[in-house]
């Protein structure tokens, strides 16, 4: 799948993606030759069946074999019908290849194992909400060039102090940064379930969308950018840190981004919402990996009383030991 953009979305300077309403380059401040009409907008496409949740506020389009509309981020049936609007349209599309059988079996597993979970948690746990979603990413690549300094404690033999001055150059190319581009999923959430393998994406015309949940791009390309720009500056600062010998303080790291291209992907990942004591736990799945991450009840009980019985162990020998020293 083409990772490219078009020579004429690109700076003239630094080579960095350029949107129909930018001014200015967003890595090199140069202008964009705008007057001269070569931008392309972002590709488009109709949106017929629309909803908001009025509870977590993801935007979803309508899957027509659904028997009800459910917000699959948090079991909300509190929906509104969206006014007719048109949204970006994705690139490419990985698809599922975990069922929902095998989704179910995870989520429920998942709930039930782990010492720290509460012992009500099997009879108490309702699921709300289990479903397939396709999430809206943005997939970066990008040329780098960084000049780093920092201090390293690998001083020569001979020299005065415990640090030393030390300075290099890095080159890198990244592909496959993610971004993602949904309104209700938290970084730290998709972040847990990376990475996918998007060399098996497929172009859109391939998947039925009409009867899928896709969530609608609430992140316009130009706010991923910078989230992407300081995701390369500390996977560049983390890169540099290896050419320093010894310990390693006051890393600085002058990142030149270059070539930096970006393309809009739906990825596959199961959503189940759960309830325990009227607190909603949110649970996902990678659809191509299987990989699982979520939020689940912790039982403070359990620790409250491991606490206390340590207490008492440690209030225990002391008495021993003191009875044993007054016996002498």
């Amino acid at each position: 799948m083409n990772t490219h953009l078009p020579a004429t979305d690109r700076c003239r300077i630094c080579g960095n993606h350029l949107d129909a309403e930018d001014q200015f380059c967003s890595n090199c401040g140069t202008e964009a030759p705008l007057s001269e009409g070569t931008l392309s907008a972002p590709k488009q496409a109709a949106s017929l069946y629309s909803f908001r949740c009025n509870d977590c506020g993801a935007a979803m389009s309508y899957d027509a074999s659904a028997q009800s509309l459910r917000c699959p981020f948090c079991g909300s049936l509190s929906m509104t019908r969206k006014e007719d609007t048109r949204v970006l349209r994705p690139e490419g599309i990985v698809e599922f290849l975990v069922s929902h059988e095998a989704a179910v079996e995870m989520c429920q597993r998942w709930i039930n194992e782990g010492f720290w979970r509460p012992s009500d948690i099997r009879q108490r746990a309702m699921i709300e909400a289990i479903a397939s979603v396709y999430v809206p990413y943005w997939v970066f690549s990008a040329n780098t060039e960084t000049h780093w300094t920092a201090d390293s404690s690998a001083v020569p033999a001979g020299a005065r102090g415990n640090w030393c001055p030390v300075s290099g150059d890095h080159q890198s190319q990244y592909q496959g940064l993610l971004v993602c581009g949904s309104s209700a999923l938290t970084p730290t959430e998709t972040s847990n379930i990376a990475p996918f393998d998007l060399r098996k994406a497929v172009s859109p015309d391939e998947i039925d969308l009409i009867n899928a949940r896709v969530e609608e791009f609430q992140m316009p390309r130009r706010q991923a950018r910078p989230l992407a720009v300081g995701s390369l500056q500390e996977l560049e600062r983390q890169a540099c840190r290896k050419y320093v010998r010894g310990e390693c303080r006051k890393m600085q790291a002058n990142v030149r981004i270059l070539n930096m291209a970006s393309q809009p992907l739906l990825l596959p990942i199961w959503i189940m919402a759960f309830r325990y004591k009227k607190q909603v736990y949110r649970v996902l799945i990678n659809g191509q990996t299987s990989k699982l991450a979520g939020g689940a009840p912790f039982a403070y009980g359990k620790l409250a009383a491991i606490i206390a019985a340590v207490i008492a162990v440690v209030i225990l020998i002391v008495l021993i030991i003191f009875f044993m020293k007054g016996f002498r």
